[in-house]
Formats: structure tokens, sequence, C-alpha cells
């Protein structure tokens, strides 16, 4: 199943930081974009693994769309 990820920089250091909304709480990190994709589907796996033993339900993807909004800083 295809799950969309967000990546981005953490402003405080040189990480990237990869979210799976529709995995909530499914975060993760890499010292690169590509090692945060990975390190993002290897969190995937654990976050569904994990469920699945508990006997919880693993809930659906989604797709999103992402919108730029200005603001004033």
């Amino acid at each position: 199943m295809n799950r969309q990820v967000i990546i981005y920089k953490d402003p405080e250091s040189d990480w990237f930081i990869a979210e799976i909304p529709s995995l909530p709480g499914c975060v993760t990190q890499g010292k690169t974009y590509d090692e945060a994709v990975e390190m993002a589907k290897d969190a995937a796996e654990v976050w569904i693994e994990t469920l699945k033993d508990l006997g919880e339900p693993v809930p659906e993807a989604y797709h999103f769309s992402v919108a730029e909004v200005t603001t004033p800083a």
C-alpha cells in the first residue's frame, strides 16, 4: 500500500523529518532526504506490524494535497 510522506528539514538541525499523516504519530528522521524516505518506510512497517500484533485496526492510506500560504513572518 502506498502512503504519502511529508518530509521537511528540521530548522534546528541538519536532519530531515519524515511524517506519515495516514499513520498518526508515525514520525522518523534521516541525515539526508533519501535516508528520511527509507526510515519512513521502515517506521511505517514497524508501526503497522505493532498495530496488527495488538489487534488494532490499521488506518487506511489517504492522499492529501499541499498548499502554500503567505504569513507575516
